[in-house]
């Protein structure tokens, strides 16, 4: 799989501005062939500050290195998409009256036998394929996305942030010093054999027990992990590729969530877009998103590679 990113030509930066107007309004029809049972949406079909459009479930595949137009290398992870179909759209009102909003998405096929009848009659109803993994989106009422369309990686544009949501890998019961990062005792005087004990714990007859919420040992590892703001540096739509800039929680062949960063993108978009700068309403050489999402549709129409170029300074010039 290497090779064939490695025989894939370099694009030109003006590849990732490609992603225009013009051609996110063709993918929403994804399924024209769909019967009048598939959800359908209304409402504007462009990206605004306001919009939450909904994310991806991808595999971790492991990490690499690449080097960016400027000679400089980059750790990244390369996380890739499965058959990753929306399976639902969910609009629940809640008791204070207000929405809530949400895309339910599949991925990773498994066979028919290993799944259960009731999920077997629900994948049946939104018309795909079993599935392994389903989880919910978050979105606004205009991101709803129609029931059986498959996703792409271009759904997020090189340029862009995003944050993964995962398991982080399980390290067993830990000692304080690897859990919390305690100094320790001392390892040559005065210390005998609680060179890396946790210390004291509790103090005396008041209050007489050890608090709630004391770091101490105990299993490490395992929990839900959401790493913010990674930086994506490419998108493959051949091999349903993403590469994004930096470490992300979770084993290699793990499933992991994408989705818009919560900070760097959709917090940001809205403040700017509330004070005028809608220079600074996407990243630095981003102009639109796919909205509502983007599709297999939308990647045939753009290059199998592209690349986010390097904005900042080389590093290899000195500077005056």
């Amino acid at each position: 799989m290497q090779r064939l990113w490695a025989l894939a030509q370099r694009p030109l930066p003006s590849l990732v501005k490609q992603i225009h107007t013009s051609s996110i309004s063709n993918a929403a029809p994804v399924a024209a062939a769909a019967s009048a049972g598939r959800a359908k949406t209304s409402g504007p079909r462009k990206w605004t500050a306001n919009s939450i459009r909904t994310g991806l479930i991808a595999r971790k595949r492991g990490m690499a290195a690449m080097w960016n137009d400027q000679g400089a290398r980059l750790p990244v992870t390369i996380l890739q998409l499965e058959n990753c179909q929306v399976t639902a759209n969910i609009k629940t009102v809640r008791k204070d009256n207000t929405e809530y909003h949400a895309v339910q998405v599949a991925a990773s096929d498994r066979p028919v036998k290993n799944t259960t009848r009731q999920m077997l009659g629900h994948f049946r109803k939104a018309r795909v394929t079993p599935k392994r993994i389903v989880r919910e989106f978050p979105v606004t009422p205009d991101a709803h996305v129609p029931v059986g369309t498959t996703l792409s990686a271009i759904h997020f544009v090189p340029g862009q942030y995003v944050d993964v949501i995962a398991n982080s890998i399980g390290k067993g019961f830990q000692g304080p010093m690897k859990r919390w990062g305690f100094k320790g005792l001392r390892a040559s005087h005065g210390v005998s054999i609680s060179h890396r004990s946790g210390g004291s714990t509790g103090a005396h007859q008041d209050p007489g027990r050890v608090w709630p919420g004391k770091k101490m040992a105990a299993r490490m590892g395992g929990t839900r992990v959401t790493t913010q703001n990674l930086h994506v540096v490419r998108v493959d739509t051949s091999l349903n590729l993403i590469y994004v800039r930096g470490a992300v929680p979770g084993i290699d062949d793990a499933q992991v969530m994408i989705r818009d960063a919560k900070k760097k993108m959709t917090a940001l978009s809205m403040h700017n877009q509330a004070k005028g700068l809608y220079e600074k309403v996407l990243p630095k050489g981003v102009d639109d998103l796919p909205f509502p999402a983007g599709t297999v549709e939308l990647a045939k129409k753009l290059p199998s590679i592209i690349e986010a170029p390097a904005y900042r300074r080389s590093p290899f010039i000195p500077q005056e």
